[in-house]
């Protein structure tokens, strides 16, 4: 059955107790990569409040594109067809890229592969709505029943990479990294850098970097994990050391940005003599104990000093940093700002 959705005013009931807000386009883009078996599903369960659906055709294998025009009857749903094979990044920042040029307000990422809620939408899309974030993800950590329901690799691995994520992006207040379940405004979308952003499995986490660079406000939404039939695509041991790469460059990146070229602050300057200081003294130890083995004589305490005062030093200095990054988390939001811009 063909429909339209037309604008919603949102009201307070639907997103949280609050003042009614005015009308906001909302659309989903899904990317469409050997999901065929799925997506019709996903589609037909994408509620009523959402605008224009975008299905990203990543030179599927499947067709799944010509699939959907096929069998997809929903007229808020536009197919687009990418000529070669972009990855899950690039099919969603195509249709980010479609989604804004077509005036719309939020923009939902949600997988074709049956594994998010539909029903979780409304809640995803609440915080930006109300003008409490720039960016809302899903977290499915925050229920210790739906938690056990994970397989324990899994559990592992993300909260492996949610560390990593937590000093590389310099989200620290979020978990679940790799979650899928998405939403950003539209006027953040224009302010991305988005030809540099990763275009393949590191996507979620690069967009996490990329949006602390221009200071948006991002925010965990709990939901249940869902589990089906569907295969991943995403093989750990083929990507661990990618990961931990791309983590390695954008912490450097993040730090110098924040720190240094935009702005010089006392947590810089902690950084910088903490560092110094480490090194240094790891540096001396190391002589110490290489002149200590060719010699057989052993270190005095007074050198043992020598090393042991600008390491402790170093590291107080390195956690008063470390304190001061934790607490600059971005809280202001961007996109109001960004309005009669």
């Amino acid at each position: 059955m063909s429909q339209t959705a037309q604008p919603l005013q949102l009201h307070a009931p639907l997103w949280s107790a609050g003042a009614p807000v005015g009308p906001c386009r909302v659309a989903v883009v899904v990317p469409s990569h050997r999901v065929r078996a799925h997506i019709l599903k996903v589609l037909a369960g994408i509620p009523d409040f959402v605008e224009r659906i975008y299905v990203v055709d990543d030179c599927c294998p499947e067709a799944s594109g010509q699939f959907v025009q096929e069998q997809c009857q929903d007229a808020r749903v536009v197919v687009m067809r990418n000529e070669t094979n972009l990855g899950v990044g690039g099919a969603v920042m195509a249709g980010y890229v479609r989604a804004a040029a077509d005036g719309m307000d939020i923009v939902v990422k949600m997988d074709g592969d049956d594994q998010m809620d539909n029903g979780a939408m409304a809640q995803l899309i609440g915080p930006i709505v109300r003008g409490e974030a720039d960016y809302a993800k899903g977290n499915r950590f925050y229920d210790l029943a739906e938690v056990g329901r994970m397989p324990p690799l899994r559990i592992f691995g993300n909260a492996v990479l949610s560390f990593m994520t937590k000093l590389s992006s310099g989200y620290w207040d979020i978990f679940d990294p790799t979650n899928g379940y998405t939403a950003i405004h539209a006027k953040v979308i224009a302010r991305l850098p988005l030809g540099k952003i990763s275009k393949r499995f590191f996507f979620e986490t690069d967009m996490l970097f990329r949006l602390n660079t221009i200071r948006a406000v991002v925010v965990d939404v709990p939901m249940d994990a869902r589990y089906g039939e569907e295969v991943s695509n995403l093989r750990v041991s083929r990507v661990v050391v990618d990961f931990l790469a791309k983590h390695v460059r954008n912490v450097g990146k993040r730090i110098f940005y924040n720190y240094f070229l935009r702005d010089l602050s006392l947590a810089s300057v902690e950084l910088a003599i903490g560092m110094l200081f480490v090194l240094g003294g790891t540096a001396l130890g190391l002589g110490f104990w290489f002149h200590s083995f060719q010699t057989g004589v052993m270190t005095g305490a007074g050198s043992v000093m020598l090393v042991a005062l600008p390491i402790i030093v170093g590291i107080q200095l390195l956690l008063g940093f470390l304190a001061y990054d934790i607490a600059s988390v971005p809280r202001r939001t961007l996109h109001p700002l960004l309005r009669d811009s």
